[in-house]
């Protein structure tokens, strides 16, 4: 099989859907790979390594034009012209996006979005969410050391001592679990909250204390067990009661990296204006959310912003900001997810009752396949 990969062209995108690592496999497994020339040059990767991995090199149109496409994003307007009917597209497509998944079904592509795969063991190599969300857990905790004007560890030196930094993690999935041990490896105190109780224990077990917020109808309990993984909206007497000890907390910390989302839906607002207005002088928040409305409305996509002396970075896709890494990681995601799609003859192979592949279908022969509906 052809299998084409074409520059990326969103707005600020620097990964790529392949690495010379994983075009070596390709071609031993017996595929032809067309890259687009200078496609990888932002995320470190040159098309001389990608010749010498096996590849062709050619334009957009010669990438778009293979029967298997691999993406980061979903194909534009511009992109989706490029695509002839009956092709197979693979990557990060947003199943919630309804209007672009009626349009790939329109142009009659076969569409796989990777962030849909279930949280099952057997997909956990093939789990672009996590490995993206590792590299901005980590990057964040990087842009908010670059931004306070203090150390982070304690120093006892000639002049005195400098405090540790107190950091308030919010949000302890993956991201947010990278962000503890990023920090605790610069010396920063750290706490953490999330609405799932059975996180306390990793959140522990990197040295973080766990801020509890506890439980008063079975009905919280419930909700706070999440879906597959994920976290779910809680009711609104949970969310005062968060925001009540979240503010006390705050007001002693010198940086907030909030992480929390809930797919398909707007982020919650974890850390209001008031919030912000208790904190010290000089503190930090990083709002990962920012991109689905942000865990604090004074967040501005795109932006470093300081608001009532606090300094806010609204930076989206943190994991773009190591491109290169966060490209090898996505292309192995990528690698993983075709063995399922692709027979042993390097033919498309599209078994619909394997739960992987019926999870991340969204179109096939003009008809959107599921409707994703907000948790």
């Amino acid at each position: 099989m052809r299998i084409g990969i074409p520059l990326e062209t969103a707005a600020g995108e620097t990964r790529f859907a392949a690495t010379p690592e994983t075009v070596k496999k390709y071609v031993a497994q017996g595929h032809q790979v067309t890259v687009q020339f200078h496609a990888g040059v932002a995320a470190s990767l040159t098309d001389a390594a990608y010749q010498a991995a096996g590849a062709a090199m050619g334009s957009a149109a010669d990438a778009f034009g293979a029967p298997l496409v691999l993406k980061v994003r979903a194909p534009s307007l511009e992109e989706r012209s490029l695509l002839p009917s009956g092709t197979v597209v693979v990557g990060m497509l947003n199943p919630f996006d309804a209007d672009n998944i009626a349009a790939m079904a329109g142009c009659g592509l076969t569409a796989f979005a990777l962030e849909a795969a279930p949280r099952i063991t057997r997909a956990q190599s093939m789990d672009v969410l996590s490995s993206q969300a590792n590299i901005a857990g980590y990057k964040a905790v990087l842009l908010a050391a670059n931004t306070y004007q203090r150390f982070m560890p304690m120093l006892m030196t000639a002049a005195g001592t400098v405090k540790a930094v107190r950091m308030l993690v919010m949000g302890v999935g993956v991201a947010g679990l990278q962000a503890i041990a990023t920090a605790k490896r610069l010396g920063a105190v750290i706490e953490a909250s999330d609405v799932r109780p059975p996180v306390k224990e990793q959140v522990e077990s990197l040295g973080a204390k766990f801020i509890d917020v506890p439980f008063i109808t079975d009905e919280e309990r419930e909700i706070a067990q999440g879906v597959g993984g994920y976290a779910r909206a809680m009711p609104a007497d949970w969310m005062r009661r968060q925001a009540e000890l979240v503010h006390e907390r705050a007001r002693l910390s010198d940086i907030i990296i909030t992480t929390a989302l809930i797919p398909g839906r707007r982020a919650p607002v974890l850390i209001g204006e008031e919030t912000v207005k208790a904190m010290k002088p000089g503190s930090v928040i990083v709002d990962m959310a920012v991109e689905q409305g942000g865990n604090c409305p004074l967040s501005e996509l795109g932006k470093t912003v300081t608001k009532h002396g606090v300094h806010i970075i609204g930076q989206p896709d943190l994991a773009t900001l190591l491109a290169a890494d966060a490209s090898a990681l996505y292309a192995r995601n990528v690698l993983d997810f075709l063995k399922l799609i692709i027979d042993k003859d390097a033919n498309l192979a599209l078994n619909r009752d394997d739960e992987i592949v019926a999870a991340t279908l969204l179109c096939h022969g003009g008809e959107v396949l599921r409707k994703w509906q907000q948790q």
